[in-house]
């Protein structure tokens, strides 16, 4: 017997769609649990180091109390970064309604780079930040714009499965001629199949196996919903280049 969801049947469309959107970002949190993993490993690998230290220099004769106070400052700062890495994945995971305030994209999109850089090194891939200098505030739910843009690195760390020599991805923000901010992110793995163009922003299409294909659609709903759009163009010279387009406070 075929079973129906009858919860999510009768939900109002508006409800449905925040609960797509909220598994949208659940999937992309745990496609990018390796890098979280490798990167959370550090600090707790360092705060046993100098946990340790402290007590061999505790047990010396001649304690140095200032090398203790050292160590003791090491741990804290390990344990901060761990902290930060953990307050950034539950901010992203929780579920909530829109909250759109007037900020700056180079903060948005900063708060996230620990964890983009964590997913990138640890699949082999570089990834820089180049944002335009003196950009117009934007009136977003940062937790939103910052999904978006988690989905398509993800998307570029997969495409750049395929490739052994180039693999960066570049993570842009700027001003377009006609006056939008515009956060792009540019990959250098073999760009999209033209036959593909046509279908990618549709719902669950996707050329990975493993993918829900929600992610490019719910991203589109996501900049539509701050009067953006959701781009693709290739990339030079190769790859693909996602973006997401913007009004700014002063449009």
């Amino acid at each position: 017997m075929q079973h129906v969801d009858t919860e999510n049947r009768n939900l109002p469309a508006s409800e449905l769609q925040a609960r797509m959107m909220h598994v949208s970002r659940l999937a992309t949190i745990g496609e990018m649990a390796a890098g979280l993993a490798h990167e959370l490993n550090q600090p707790l690998t360092d705060i046993a180091n100098y946990a340790q230290a402290c007590e061999r220099l505790l047990a010396r004769p001649t304690a140095s109390i200032d090398e203790c106070r050292q160590a003791l400052r090491e741990i804290t700062t390990q344990a901060v970064r761990a902290s930060e890495i953990m307050r950034r994945l539950q901010t992203l995971a929780r579920s909530q309604a829109m909250d759109r305030t007037s900020t700056d994209l180079e903060s948005v999109i900063g708060s996230i780079m620990t964890l983009v850089q964590s997913d990138a090194r640890a699949h082999g891939v570089t990834c820089t930040l180049r944002v335009a200098p003196n950009l117009p505030k934007v009136t977003v739910d940062a937790v939103q714009i910052q999904h978006v843009i988690l989905n398509l690195v993800r998307n570029g760390i997969e495409a750049l499965g395929q490739v052994t020599d180039q693999r960066e991805i570049e993570i842009g923000a700027t001003l377009t001629p006609v006056g939008d901010v515009e956060i792009s992110v540019s990959d250098t793995g073999p760009g999209l199949d033209e036959a593909n163009l046509d279908r990618v922003f549709d719902p669950f299409f996707s050329t990975r196996e493993s993918a829900t294909g929600l992610g490019l659609p719910i991203s589109k709903t996501i900049a539509k919903a701050h009067g953006g759009t959701l781009g693709y163009r290739p990339n030079t010279p190769r790859g693909a280049c996602f973006f997401i387009r913007l009004p700014h406070d002063g449009a």
